[in-house]
């Protein structure tokens, strides 16, 4: 029964990691431009970042509810920098061979974790996310038994890494079949933020 942990972490950093955010599109630009082994870089220092917030969110989950509920400017923000990442990664160029040589030198491991760490709407999830495991009697909490905290925090960890792993893989399979695809993934990838950065806004004003 203790084993079920680590696949719940598993699952629970999955669905984390499965939408579109700064860590995944930084992976997946990052295999476009230089290569999957610079893009897994950032995916394991990512993970490392997950895990952080998910404790952090174990630790301190009443509190930080209780915070953005209280502070709608923190989701405004939010919301606001979506839309204006969304609309830079629309209406930017394709970069120059020089400027992707210069983005080469920079830290992946550096990139990944402060991408990962900054991330308010995935602190939110995991706030959710325990209390969901909670109401189903997958008590979990900081007075778990160490092997329990243990097995579901390395689920946590796995569960982001894989993910940004498929992203990596996805991209390069896409890389190999459709040309000019840096250029497309901005354009997609900045529409769908500006469209999560509207509906946010919609649900703190209008509903």
């Amino acid at each position: 029964m203790t084993i079920l942990y680590l696949f719940i972490g598993i699952l629970a950093a999955t669905l984390s990691a499965l939408p579109l955010g700064a860590s995944n599109i930084a992976v997946i630009n990052t295999t476009l431009k230089e290569n999957a082994t610079q893009a897994f870089k950032i995916a394991i220092t990512a993970g490392i970042a997950e895990v952080l917030l998910s404790y952090y969110a174990l630790d301190c989950n009443q509190a930080i509810k209780a915070f953005f509920d209280n502070n709608l400017w923190v989701q405004t923000t939010i919301a606001i920098l979506l839309f204006v990442i969304g609309g830079y990664l629309f209406f930017k160029k394709q970069s120059s061979s020089a400027s992707r040589k210069r983005k080469h030198t920079q830290s992946k491991y550096t990139t990944g974790f402060i991408l990962g760490i900054i991330n308010p709407p995935v602190l939110i999830y995991w706030v959710i996310a325990f209390g969901v495991l909670n109401n189903n009697d997958f008590m979990l909490s900081l007075q778990s038994s160490f092997l329990v905290l243990f097995l579901f925090f390395t689920g946590v960890y796995l569960g982001k890494l894989v993910t940004l792993y498929g992203y990596s893989r996805m991209s390069v399979i896409i890389k190999s079949k459709v040309n000019n695809i840096t250029q497309i993934l901005n354009r997609v990838t900045g529409v769908l933020l500006m469209i999560i950065g509207i509906l946010q806004s919609t649900h703190l004003f209008f509903l």
